[in-house]
């Protein structure tokens, strides 16, 4: 099944930018961070990521080639959570960060499974991830609320609202349950995420971190795989809907 919607097309494009910093910058790019400085052959693996993600990004957008770069970026991904994350989750099984970071892969690997046709596999790894940024909400409640736009009130609240909402929406997709729904909403919530917290920070005055812009760069990546999953569900129906009518 193909995907041509709008979140397919941005999420291309954000893969061609961000293959094109990483050249620039000669570095890996806040889609494959944390990577270790001792980490070996590091300088030509980020150029070959970076690589990687230009031409995946480009082949996205080129119906000759469209599965093929669907074939790549599933493959790096996944053996990007092979080689990388999951060696960091076994050496620290309780490091919230080493989850957070397996989920974050996880859930931009989803949407290029999703380009690539293997729906199934990729709403394991959405869901999944889901569940982890959720359960990662309450781990980091305090550093959460943090975040929240001051004009909000109760930001332990939203903290606390926003984590149960990822496990709800990862349960839904696994389970199947009002997944399509669920799929838009963590999409929506991912989106408004980088909106209101993440927007500001890098539009407010004085000099950014690494850490924001590498922060705010992964939030509208995660925005727009959730953005490719949703379409999955509308996709799917869309087709479903065009097979009962030719039956008719």
């Amino acid at each position: 099944m193909r995907i041509t919607g709008a979140g397919h097309l941005l999420f291309a494009s954000t893969l061609i930018a961000l293959g094109l910093l990483g050249l620039i910058q000669g570095d890996f790019t806040a889609l494959w961070q944390p990577v270790p400085q001792d980490f070996p052959l590091r300088a030509p693996l980020a150029y070959l990521c970076a690589i990687i993600c230009l031409a995946g990004g480009a082949g996205l957008l080129h119906e000759r080639v469209d599965i093929l770069a669907a074939q790549l970026l599933s493959a790096t991904f996944l053996l990007w959570i092979l080689f990388l994350k999951l060696p960091a989750i076994l050496r620290a099984p309780t490091s919230t960060d080493a989850w957070e970071n397996c989920a974050e892969t996880a859930v931009i690997a989803s949407a290029a499974l999703v380009l690539l046709g293997r729906l199934a596999v990729a709403r394991i790894f959405y869901g999944m991830g889901m569940v982890i940024f959720g359960l990662a909400h309450f781990a980091y409640l305090k550093e959460t609320a943090s975040l929240v736009p001051a004009w909000l009130p109760a930001p332990t609240v939203w903290a606390g609202f926003t984590g149960a909402a990822y496990v709800a929406a990862g349960l839904s997709i696994l389970s199947g349950v009002q997944a399509r729904l669920a799929a838009m909403l963590s999409a929506v919530q991912m989106g408004l995420f980088t909106l209101l917290v993440w927007i500001p920070i890098i539009a407010s005055p004085g000099p950014k971190t690494a850490f924001q812009w590498s922060e705010t760069m992964l939030s509208w990546v995660l925005t727009l795989a959730g953005w490719v999953m949703a379409d999955s569900y509308r996709a799917a129906r869309a087709s479903r809907t065009e097979f009962f009518a030719a039956g008719l």
